[in-house]
């Protein structure tokens, strides 16, 4: 793998036949790092970790900044929302945001993780039927406490999860309150059942799984994953690693959406040429806009996404701003 400059040196077997200067410095500019602000939607797929998307990516794009908003873990698949240059100041906003999967789940069987990760602990007959499904799923719609699996990123004493549970040892897990928006039964065949779950962030489908399996009295645990939707972001819109490296570079390139994309449920607050100008510098501007926790802000001429705020006792107070020069990358990418 290149390391992060995106150079990497190749050795020539060969010293009778070196490589010409040029062809190197051709080859060095083809992989120089660029500055580039937005947001690329990827569909990731099964088998790499989050961040090694990334990094696939990134290279393919010759990115300089970047991020990813949400670990998917190696065994999901689906929206993978990536934040290059000034956009990463904002991935909060999906990190927040409320998220949409389709979960399969294998029934009849339990597993230490809640999924086909590990090796099933307990099996039991599949003895349900349609009202039982609808009626388990109805029970985790709402507001609801999960225990965190002993499987997860989660820290004890700076240390994951995971790395106690592999090593046998169960810890006391905190619960934590999460909210299940719907469970819509996609399809059910045997010991398969596929949900379609709307919920908000921190929510582990894997405890979902287990937990409706303990409901249905045979035990369950999750066999397969895809996220399909960030707030308003839909994985329709996604594309590929595979797709992406088949694409010459200004393909790569018009796919990258605007860094507002991912504030588009927030109010939107526009601003004279003056006043951006005074609230890019970080004053606080008087305005005609109700209270609001958080707001997109824009110049007016041209069009031109500032930043984000929030408003209070009528002043709009900036929390993320752009450079002016960001402003600009921003206006030519949604241009």
């Amino acid at each position: 793998m290149a390391n992060d400059t995106g150079l990497r040196h190749d050795r020539c077997d060969d010293v009778n036949s070196p490589v010409p200067t040029s062809a190197v410095a051709q080859g060095m500019a083809a992989r120089r790092r660029r500055a580039l602000h937005g947001v690329l939607l990827l569909d990731k797929p099964v088998g790499v970790t989050s961040n090694q998307a990334l990094q696939r990516a990134k290279r393919l794009l010759r990115a300089g900044k970047a991020g990813h908003t949400g670990t998917l873990d190696p065994l999901a698949s689906g929206l993978l929302p990536l934040c290059f240059g000034a956009a990463t100041k904002f991935a909060q906003a999906t990190l927040d945001a409320d998220k949409r999967y389709r979960a399969t789940l294998a029934l009849g069987e339990r597993t230490a993780s809640g999924d086909r990760e590990t090796a099933v602990i307990e099996r039991r007959e599949v003895d349900v039927d349609r009202a039982a499904i609808d009626e388990a799923c109805r029970r985790f719609v709402g507001a609801i406490d999960q225990v965190p699996p002993m499987h997860s990123a989660l820290k004890k004493d700076g240390k994951a999860l995971y790395a106690y549970a592999r090593a046998g040892t169960e810890l006391e897990r905190a619960p934590r309150r999460v909210t299940i928006h719907r469970i819509d039964m996609v399809s059910w065949r045997g010991a398969e059942l596929v949900l379609d779950v709307s919920c908000s962030k921190g929510t582990y489908i894997r405890t979902l799984a287990d937990d409706l399996g303990r409901a249905l009295g045979c035990g369950a645990h999750l066999w397969a994953l895809r996220r399909t939707g960030v707030g308003r972001l839909d994985v329709r819109d996604a594309v590929t690693l595979d797709a992406l490296e088949a694409m010459a570079e200004a393909g790569r390139d018009a796919l990258l959406g605007p860094i507002d994309g991912l504030l588009a449920d927030w109010p939107a607050v526009h601003l004279d040429a003056g006043d951006a100008g005074r609230f890019l510098s970080g004053l606080r501007r008087r305005i005609d806009h109700a209270d609001s926790a958080a707001v997109r802000v824009y110049g007016r001429e041209p069009e031109a996404f500032l930043g984000s705020a929030h408003v209070r006792g009528g002043e709009l107070i900036a929390d993320r701003l752009l450079s002016p020069l960001e402003v600009r990358a921003a206006i030519a990418t949604s241009s």
